[in-house]
């Protein structure tokens, strides 16, 4: 399921919060989605992120999205959130799975298993949140266009 990008405003004068939210059953397009979702909503923004805020906010997702498919049965989502500093890009990834993310230790030998080590690097802030039927997953990207590491 698509939720349409939408903007809340809390007063007239305030720069309006954007968001976007996103649905998947399945994984199969999930990542590719979640990636133009923020890009989409990150091209709403004044003034621009730098381009490499935005690939570094793509790559987070990207992270994400794929540890929940990769991970938890069932459906996940996805939500994005600017402020009206939009001073970073809040992104949040729900899943079925219990299990908290483990970083593994780093092996430039493995293939994979290198994702959660990426999405530290890129955050200013790793939340995990477990619910009841899942986790909640949010990471808080600088859109300042200096690395967050």
């Amino acid at each position: 399921m698509d939720i349409p990008f939408r903007t809340h405003t809390t007063t007239q004068d305030r720069p309006a919060l954007l968001r976007c939210s996103r649905t998947w059953d399945s994984g199969v397009t999930g990542i590719a989605d979640a990636r133009d979702a923020v890009a989409s909503l990150l091209s709403r923004v004044r003034p621009a992120p730098d381009r490499r805020s935005v690939q570094d906010a793509q790559l987070v997702v990207s992270e994400l999205v794929t540890n929940a498919i990769k991970h938890a049965p069932g459906p996940c989502a996805l939500r994005l959130e600017v402020p009206p500093d939009a001073s970073l890009v809040r992104i949040t990834v729900t899943d079925t799975s219990a299990e908290q993310p483990r970083q593994r230790p780093p092996d430039p030998r493995r293939v994979g298993g290198h994702g959660l080590h990426l999405v530290t690097m890129l955050s200013s802030g790793l939340e995990v949140t477990p619910l009841s039927h899942g986790k909640r997953v949010t990471a808080t990207v600088p859109l300042t266009g200096e690395q967050a590491g």
